[in-house]
């Protein structure tokens, strides 16, 4: 009897911390949902959102998925990390004029972006509090900006709901310098639930647009917690202003969307592309070096720049390895690729 008074008073108090960690506002578990136009969107059917092709989140048999996420675990590989602290450069965000275009990326997919006058800051993780520290760890050198380095923000863009895209602690702390956010169906729950305005907040399907600002397909997935997946959009978007055009990729394996883009948008000024944290085993969701020479040439944009890489090792390839993949297939094809370290203002 004393036994089974023990295992249910250890049960109980474990329940306890579990529900008090999961209560965060971080992981959103409280947020309102807001079923009603979810349930509209002609991707959504059978009770989540689905890509335009089968997507299947694991590749290859079941035995080689497990190896590989226990590799993923376990590996201390230094391949995977960097031994020295990556080059980076601080600059004074605040005080960067707007009378040019210009980027200037902070590692992984986190980035302002200067088009016609307007500051976009798209998929920003500056602050590693907890729980997102537990998750996310990012190279020696790479973590040099935080919220407070930024400025007044014209259109915070957020392509997905993943931790490395979507973080608390940063949208938080920049709520109060945010003046429009434009993100997938579902994200908007997480934000109104985090303090934003419902009024900022312009949340879109694929396909649809909003000031210059359209909403486009990638072949991705989405949980933030436990559970049942793909209860949020994922996306990319395309940015037009001043006669210019700006392709933001966000996250996602290869299909035939690039070709349509292009068809659809004709000549991009920049992309900006997936390029790192890809395995064989979910080549479906994340893009490869072997498709990224594919989505640079279906897309035709003038200029390229790629992001996903050079802050967190989220694979098991070599940290440097979508670096020099990039420059062979800008070598092999003449592709303008913009390449400069962390932090450094790059005119386009």
């Amino acid at each position: 009897m004393k036994t089974t008074i023990t295992i249910v008073c250890v049960l109980i108090v474990l329940s306890g911390i579990a529900l008090a960690v999961l209560s965060h506002p971080a992981f959103g578990l409280w947020r309102h949902v807001s079923k009603e136009r979810i349930q509209a969107s002609p991707n959504y059917r059978e009770g989540m959102f689905h890509n335009q092709e089968p997507t299947p989140q694991f590749t290859g048999d079941s035995a080689s998925t497990r190896r590989t996420l226990w590799r993923f675990l376990t590996n201390k590989d230094t391949l995977r990390v960097p031994q020295q602290p990556i080059p980076a450069v601080k600059t004074d965000l605040k005080n960067l004029l707007t009378d040019s275009d210009w980027l200037v990326w902070f590692g992984h997919s986190s980035y302002l972006l200067c088009l016609d006058g307007k500051r976009y800051l798209v998929d920003p993780v500056l602050k590693p509090e907890w729980p997102s520290s537990m998750m996310l760890k990012a190279f020696p050198g790479t973590d040099i900006y935080r919220p407070e380095d930024l400025p007044d923000i014209d259109v915070l863009i957020i392509t997905h709901e993943h931790w490395d895209h979507m973080e608390y602690a940063t949208l938080r702390d920049i709520r109060d310098r945010v003046q429009h956010v434009i993100c997938p169906l579902g994200i908007a729950d997480y934000l109104r639930y985090w303090g934003y305005a419902d009024e900022l907040i312009t949340e879109m399907d694929w396909y649809e647009a909003s000031e210059g600002i359209t909403c486009l397909p990638s072949r991705h997935f989405s949980n933030r917690l436990l559970g049942k997946r793909n209860q949020t959009l994922w996306a990319s978007f395309m940015v037009e202003s001043g006669g210019r055009k700006v392709y933001i990729g966000g996250d996602g394996g290869y299909d035939k969307r690039f070709a349509q883009i292009h068809e659809h948008f004709g000549a991009v000024d920049l992309a900006l592309l997936e390029n790192g944290q890809y395995n064989a085993n979910w080549k479906y969701i994340h893009t490869t070096p072997e498709d990224l020479e594919k989505v640079i040439l279906d897309l035709q944009a003038k200029q390229v720049f790629t992001i996903h890489h050079d802050k967190f090792a989220l694979s098991v390839h070599p940290w440097y390895e979508p670096d020099s993949v990039a420059h062979d297939i800008a070598t092999k094809h003449h592709i303008h690729l913009l390449d400069a370290p962390i932090g450094t203002v790059v005119k386009y």
